[in-house]
């Protein structure tokens, strides 16, 4: 009998304030240290994609999400480097609760505000990718293929 594939979930939630996205530097996590992307997570084992984004955006920004204050943006089918296969969910935030602060200073150590249209040159390649099918209205994209 042959193994099923497997596919990796993971959210991604997106912050606006106007033109600005929020963007946090990795740090200490051994996976893209150094470069910036959004609050996100993997979906865990018997997890729903809006369970884990509430619980990232609470983990990593200290905030509360309710379910419906997330919009799915856009769909990521992508095939990483190392060969294995993400599915990426990227959620627009309407409203939470609380103050957006660092929550995880041992695995980030930035997160700030920038221009959406003026993005770090050490931006993950991918969520750029990301954030520009969003403003262009996609709702589903391919990565890495």
């Amino acid at each position: 009998m042959s193994t099923r594939f497997q596919i990796i979930l993971a959210v991604y939630l997106i912050f606006r304030q106007g033109n600005k996205v929020l963007l946090l530097k990795r740090a200490n996590t051994g996976y893209a240290d150094g470069k910036y992307s959004i609050v996100a997570g993997h979906v865990d084992a018997g997890e729903s994609f809006v369970k884990a984004a509430i619980r990232e955006a609470k983990e990593e920004a200290g905030i509360l999400v309710e379910p419906d204050d997330l919009k799915l943006a856009l769909t990521l089918h992508r095939q990483r480097e190392d060969g294995l296969v993400d599915m990426n969910c990227f959620f627009e935030v309407g409203n939470y609760s609380g103050e957006i602060k660092n929550n995880e200073p041992g695995k980030c150590d930035d997160l700030s505000w920038f221009d959406e249209d003026n993005l770090p040159e050490n931006t993950l390649d991918y969520v750029r990718f990301a954030l520009e099918k969003i403003a262009k209205g996609e709702i589903f994209a391919t990565w890495g293929w």
